[in-house]
This record gives C-alpha cells, sequence and structure tokens, in this order.
C-alpha cells in the first residue's frame, strides 16, 4: 500500500471530519493528554484539540503528517511520522488513544497487528480510556478487516477492563459517492494500577 500516492489525492477514508461513530463518543475521551494513531491528514486530531486536549497524531505517511500541520495551525497538536507497530513516543502514557480505522487495515494486510496490540498497554496511562473502529465487512458483504475474537483477545484482562464492542459503521467517499462498511466500536480502559514499559 502506497499511503504517499494515496494522500497525494483523497484516500477514500478521508470523509472530511472524524468518522460519526467515533464523533459520537469524542465526549468520552478522558484527558488531558490523548493519542491518535493512523491519525491520517488530523481531522479527529483536530476535534479532539477543540475539545480542549494536548493531542499526539500519528501516522505512517508524511504527506498525511504535512496535511494535519497545516489544518491544525493554532491548535494544541502535535504530529508525528511513525509506523504504529513499532511506535516511540515521548510524551506519554495517554490518558485516552483512539484508533479510528488503522487496526482493520493492520489485519487486511497481515502487518504488524500483534506488535501494535502489545505497545497500546504501554501507551495507556492507568483508567485511559481507549477507542477503535475497526470494520469487519466490506460493503456489499465479505470479510474484510477484524474480527470481533481479535478484539476481545487484544483487548483482555489483565491490561484492559469493561471491554465492550458494539457493532456500528465507517464510511468512506469513494469519488463523492458515500460507502457505508460494516464496523466494531470497541471501548475499554487500562486496568488501574497497572504499569508495563513499552
Amino acid at each position: 500500500m502506497d499511503y504517499e500516492e494515496l494522500y497525494r489525492g483523497k484516500p477514500p477514508w478521508e470523509i472530511g471530519g472524524p468518522q460519526p461513530a467515533i464523533a459520537a463518543v469524542l465526549g468520552e475521551a478522558r484527558g488531558p493528554k490523548v493519542l491518535d494513531i493512523g491519525c491520517g491528514s488530523g481531522d479527529l486530531a483536530i476535534a479532539l484539540a477543540r475539545l480542549g486536549h494536548r493531542v499526539t497524531g500519528v501516522d505512517i505517511s508524511a504527506t498525511a503528517i504535512e496535511q494535519a500541520r497545516a489544518k491544525a495551525a493554532g491548535l494544541d497538536v502535535h504530529f508525528e511520522v511513525q509506523d504504529a507497530a513499532r511506535l516511540r513516543l515521548t510524551n506519554g502514557p495517554f490518558d485516552s488513544i483512539f484508533d479510528s480505522g488503522l487496526l482493520h487495515w493492520l489485519a487486511r494486510y497481515d502487518s504488524g497487528v500483534d506488535d501494535y496490540l502489545a505497545l497500546l498497554p504501554g501507551l495507556a496511562a492507568p483508567g485511559a480510556t481507549v477507542f477503535v473502529l475497526a470494520v469487519f465487512e466490506a460493503a456489499g458483504g465479505g470479510s474484510w478487516g477484524v474480527s470481533e475474537e481479535l478484539l476481545r483477545d487484544g483487548f483482555a484482562a489483565p491490561d484492559w477492563t469493561g471491554t465492550a464492542i458494539e457493532e456500528t459503521e465507517a464510511f468512506a467517499d469513494v469519488d463523492g459517492q458515500v460507502i457505508r462498511h460494516r464496523a466494531f466500536l470497541l471501548r475499554t480502559s487500562r486496568t488501574l494500577g497497572s504499569v508495563r514499559t513499552r
């Protein structure tokens, strides 16, 4: 997948704002330090910053990060080019973490899912909230991204508590046509008293 080439145009997951399922839970985010992993051109990170959070956004695409920095001028957002499966952040741990559409890409392309899931507990402060929006079925049918089993195994005790998964939708914009994918929205919390080094 050539993310640089995609971001020179318009990737289908860039819909002009946060995904609706994620926008609906922004008020549940704990702060002040929030991490947006796979931030793309920054729409979710910017929405979080406008709620008063100190936001870090990371994406593997330098082109996406350049676009995000331009959009976020004047807001309290820090953007970095990083690979989600090899994150090295010095400003954690974070009080909330958002993954809006990254995990299903890692799963689809068998690209570092286990490494990514293993890093998350070390990035989350005790009691931190985590939100993951991940496609499980493409428009028109067919398995495409994550399974509920992958989510439950990846966000299980002892690192995580109160994990809840609901079915929702994730949207794409393909040449002006709105595409709806079936998706899971996961909410969980970092177990209180837990400490794990990255």
